[in-house]
């Protein structure tokens, strides 16, 4: 992967025009409506004009955005807009494509992620990752929940304990587990496996969690328990979720942001974007007149 650069001069936008979408697909470029709220919270992660391309294909367009502190923000849009691609960007996984270019920056609690002297690796154990399929460790529950503990050498059988316990506990998944925390993980079944890959991303105390699609492999009793998850660890932990179900984000977020082709549309208040969004071409979306 090619280093970041410095963005150049800002593109020249032209007014905003009646169809933005049909204006974003023909290349023009359109401000974001980014509504004022998000203003007062402080950020956890910043996106900074930030542009990504696979080869010859642009697939981030100058994405700019903040992303809250302690709070639940969805990125929703189409297939192929973007949401994965940029959230893959914030741990730094894009750079395992040979193809892959970037501009721009984002920044971790004020520390550039894109910078060269930055430590992918310990970039990496700052966040939590939980990807669209449960991926356990072909090992027993409670080694796959210190498993971040037990790399750094933590060898206090007392403070690995409490660890799993409590992320566990976080995880919704101790009552369900309690008796056979020595058992292998690869016999849960696939909602549980989910929830405990989301209590070993938190065992590591991450400043972001990062969530892609965490229920798309997952039956709708399963995908239920992991939306309950998701609001509780809200206030507890800041989470980047994509997911591709309105319903999902809207009752699971704090702040969703629209995205399509590759640029960001309207970014707002969970409840505002859902009943009274600035944009006609947002509340088309999420009201699923198109998409």
């Amino acid at each position: 992967m090619q280093a970041a650069t410095t963005p150049g001069p800002e593109p020249v936008s032209e007014p905003a025009p009646a169809d933005r979408l049909a204006a974003v697909a023909r290349g023009v470029e359109v401000a974001p409506e980014i509504h004022d709220s998000l203003l007062a919270e402080r950020p956890v992660l910043e996106v900074d004009r930030f542009n990504l391309w696979y080869g010859t294909k642009q697939a981030l367009h100058r994405i700019s955005m903040p992303i809250p502190h302690a709070k639940v923000t969805a990125l929703v849009g189409p297939s192929g807009c973007g949401k994965s691609t940029l959230l893959r960007s914030v741990n730094r996984l894009n750079d395992l494509v040979q193809s892959v270019r970037i501009t721009g920056d984002m920044r971790l609690n004020g520390d550039s992620i894109y910078d060269p002297r930055m430590d992918v690796i310990d970039l990496r154990k700052r966040m939590g990752m939980v990807f669209q399929k449960p991926n356990p460790f072909p090992m027993s529950i409670y080694e796959n929940v210190i498993y971040s503990l037990r790399i750094d050498g933590e060898r206090n059988r007392g403070m690995l304990d409490e660890v799993c316990e409590i992320s566990l506990r976080a995880a919704a998944l101790w009552d369900e587990v309690k008796d056979r925390l020595h058992d292998s993980a690869l016999g849960l079944s696939g909602g549980q496996q989910q929830r405990l890959c989301i209590a070993r991303a938190i065992a590591a105390e991450p400043e972001v969690l990062l969530l892609d699609e965490p229920c798309s492999a997952l039956d709708p009793i399963a995908t239920g328990k992991i939306e309950d998850l998701i609001r509780e660890l809200r206030g507890r932990y800041s989470v980047l979720m994509v997911t591709h179900n309105m319903q999902q984000a809207s009752r699971t977020s704090d702040y969703t942001a629209f995205m399509y082709l590759g640029r960001l549309i309207e970014y707002g208040p969970t409840t505002d974007i859902f009943t009274k969004p600035v944009l006609r071409e947002t509340e088309a979306y999420v009201t699923g007149r198109f998409g």
